[in-house]
């Protein structure tokens, strides 16, 4: 994971830094690595990966607003935390849909709170996951895995771009996928309710019928309860 702050304000970016810092070390966590920048035309000439971004509105040269949408059209999967003392941009950073809208001077109990849902939703939908198949092994955003079948003693991953044949069975991928948006309807099956289409009391339907998946009588309600659970929390 890499986390990147970007505000004029130095005294802000070391202030979010140490939060950052005290709060994966309270929670006994590996940090990642944090990278500062100084304004928008710093932060986009940066081409690596970005997991979370902190990001200040009034900045010399391009604004926060630009700089934000740009990131969100490289990376959609981009968590983005909107960090200003100016509430009118409000709208307008709500259209490239960021994460959280965080108001200055910072509130370290607020900022550490929404560092940790930023985090939950980093490991249910963007955390990345290595799939080992005969010959290669790669590396798939959880977010972009639609469902996993049983298959022998192997599986089959389905993806948005594709499936995979997978080396490990399907009790390997419950413990991988111990993630909010993944539930096992049945003991041949793992879906991600991100791509649950509709639902009846013995077949899940996924991408819009793309994907089918059983669903047991017996796990007809857990399912139903977890679904709508799941949809509340992406509100």
């Amino acid at each position: 994971m890499r986390i990147f702050i970007c505000d004029d304000d130095t005294s802000i970016s070391l202030l979010l830094s140490q939060y950052i810092q005290g709060f994966f070390k309270k929670n006994k966590l590996a940090c990642p690595e944090i990278l500062c920048y100084t304004s928008g035309e710093e932060l986009l000439s940066d081409t690596t990966e970005k997991d979370i971004v902190f990001l200040d509105i009034e900045m010399p040269g391009l604004s926060g607003i630009y700089t934000g949408r740009k990131l969100k059209q490289a990376d959609n999967n981009v968590i983005i935390f909107i960090i200003t003392s100016y509430m009118e941009y409000l709208d307008e950073a709500m259209q490239f849909h960021v994460f959280r809208y965080l108001s200055k001077p910072l509130d370290k109990k607020r900022v550490l709170r929404n560092l940790k849902d930023a985090l939950l939703l980093y490991n249910s939908s963007v955390k990345r996951i290595p799939v080992e198949t005969k010959d290669r092994i790669y590396t798939i955003r959880s977010s972009d895995i639609i469902s996993i079948e049983a298959y022998d003693s192997k599986s089959v991953v389905y993806t948005t771009d594709g499936k995979y044949m997978s080396v490990d069975n399907i009790q390997h991928w419950a413990k991988k996928l111990d993630m909010p948006c993944f539930f096992a309807p049945h003991r041949s099956f793992i879906v991600n309710m991100e791509h649950v289409s509709d639902f009846g009391h013995t077949t899940i339907s996924l991408c819009n019928g793309r994907f089918t998946a059983y669903l047991a009588r017996r796990k007809y309600t857990k399912f139903k309860e977890a679904y709508f659970l799941y949809l509340e929390s992406t509100r």
